[in-house]
């Protein structure tokens, strides 16, 4: 089968269908049994399987709200034009509360791209309403793409279309399925300074050889590599995440009390998921007009016989 990849009709690969409030979804499938299903709602990833077996490889929380304006809790949110709470905006800016059109025009991408891959384009310009709350003009180009060997990719260009410059953080929130916290580890982020959210965002230097989790986790880890490894030791499985163009690794898990405050989180499910984000929060990134950013992220889940050594190799070519 690997022989037809390069004549692979990315259009046929697609669907369109409608979820329970009418909002579009966009299904992206490759000729192995791997699929994506994208919401207009936000432009989020609500699931992602990467085989035929279709073990769901993202999280979505069982109390999940489904309901517009909201962004619904799991999968992988865009977080634009800020991350965090601050200011006027939304908490995690209002990109994700939005809902997105499917871009039929898109400027071109390199070619490599589009070869063998599913995939769907996606636009949000921002509403006059927009502009009252943040008021800078921009096109926001989201492509989602699902290799013919499974992997996700993800890549946002931003353009300023406004007079004058503007700035903005970013994160791909994104929520991965996990068997169980306490059997997981996180490589590539030792000896990294991170700031600490817990902590007034104070600036610690991490001093573990590996990243593991027994209580509350919510850092954002600076000039981190472009990859990093999530090793799910129960699963036998590992999470490679890379990245170009986000600096920034943000780690968090709520554990068992923050989990009890939130209403759209069931008290129990902080055992199974793992938010790491490719990022760019320490430093804004500023457009001049008519400049454009590219933050791009990439997901394979791979059996965890994947090693370090590899992963140093995977380092040196994205």
């Amino acid at each position: 089968m690997g022989h037809h990849a390069a004549v692979w009709d990315h259009r046929a690969a697609t669907e369109i269908t409608k979820d329970w409030n009418g909002i579009d979804q966009v299904v992206l499938r490759n000729p192995h049994g791997a699929s994506a299903r994208i919401s207009l709602h936000g432009g989020q990833v609500i699931s992602w399987r990467n085989n035929e077996q279709g073990e769901e490889l993202l999280f979505t929380s069982s109390k999940a709200i489904f309901k517009s304006p909201k962004a619904m809790r799991g999968g992988i949110q865009i977080c634009y034009p800020q991350f965090g709470d601050c200011g006027s905006l939304d908490q995690h800016g209002f990109a994700r509360n939005k809902i997105w059109v499917i871009d039929d025009s898109p400027p071109p991408l390199h070619p490599n791209e589009s070869l063998g891959k599913s995939f769907v384009d996606l636009l949000l310009k921002p509403s006059d309403e927009d502009l009252k709350q943040w008021p800078h003009s921009f096109e926001f180009r989201l492509r989602v793409s699902l290799g013919a060997d499974g992997d996700l990719t993800l890549i946002s260009r931003v353009r300023n279309i406004n007079g004058k410059p503007f700035s903005f953080s970013f994160a791909y929130h994104s929520y991965l399925s996990v068997s169980d916290i306490s059997e997981v580890r996180i490589e590539g982020l030792e000896t990294l300074d991170y700031l600490d959210n817990l902590c007034r965002r104070e600036r610690f230097t991490e001093q573990g050889d590996a990243l593991t989790f027994e209580s509350e986790v919510d850092r954002i880890y600076l000039s981190s590599p472009k990859v990093v490894a999530v090793l799910d030791h129960e699963r036998k499985r590992t999470y490679v995440i890379r990245k170009e163009g986000l600096p920034d690794t943000v780690v968090w898990n709520p554990w068992e009390k923050k989990s009890k405050t939130m209403a759209d989180f069931g008290d129990e499910e902080y055992k199974h998921m793992l938010c790491v984000d490719g990022a760019a929060v320490e430093r804004p990134i500023t457009l001049k007009p008519g400049e454009e950013w590219t933050g791009k992220l990439k997901l394979s889940a791979v059996p965890s016989s994947f090693c370090t050594d590899q992963l140093e190799l995977q380092r040196k070519g994205f």
